[in-house]
């Protein structure tokens, strides 16, 4: 355990990405993790950046990760991907939810939406596409649950199997979404391979 693993976890507010972090959190504590997170909302509320830096091993002194250092990005948003990808280390991995969230410049005409972001960032990375708004909406039914699918998927490409990652998200989801949550979670890692 006394290799620092570095997670960085980026999106637009709205996503979920502070719960699928504060869940992620929990489950590396209870495996026996030393654990520090980090995590900025800027504008969040306004569908602004969010970014939640994880990260974990034998002891861990700060929550900042700097350029180059992460071993997965875990990106939400596809043009989030492409703004931090310069995080991530020369062999490290990308998870990216095939979806793209317009930003105001882009709903007001002043910008267009990037095209070839995703397959761009394939040609440059180690990268896992998950539709994970299109698994949350059509198969698990609640759009709300694609941060859980992420996390699945991003729990699986870490390998963590040594979690009661069901027991974690019982604990840190309201009760009423306990089910749905574990089903988001359970259909994430079974789409990363």
């Amino acid at each position: 355990m006394s290799k620092i693993n570095n997670i960085l976890l980026v999106g637009v507010g709205g996503q979920g990405i502070i719960l699928a972090s504060k869940v992620l959190s929990s489950g590396l504590i209870k495996a026996g993790y030393d654990v520090k997170m980090s995590e900025v909302h800027g504008m969040a509320q306004r569908g602004g950046s969010v970014t939640t830096q994880v990260r974990y091993g034998e002891k861990v002194y700060s929550p900042i990760i700097g350029k180059g250092q992460a071993d997965i990005v875990v990106a939400f948003e596809k043009m989030e991907a492409e703004r931090w990808i310069d995080h991530l280390k020369p062999k490290g991995k990308l998870v990216i939810n095939e979806y793209g969230i317009p930003s105001v410049p882009i709903l007001t005409g002043e910008a267009k939406y990037p095209e070839g972001v995703v397959e761009g960032l394939k040609n440059k990375v180690d990268t896992t596409v998950i539709n994970a708004v299109d698994i949350a909406k059509n198969e698990i039914g609640n759009i709300r649950t694609q941060n859980i699918v992420m996390l699945g998927g991003l729990v699986k490409a870490l390998n963590i199997d040594e979690v009661d990652w069901e027991e974690v998200i019982r604990e840190n989801v309201k009760e009423k979404f306990v089910d749905i949550n574990i089903k988001a979670f359970n259909r994430g890692k079974e789409l990363v391979k």
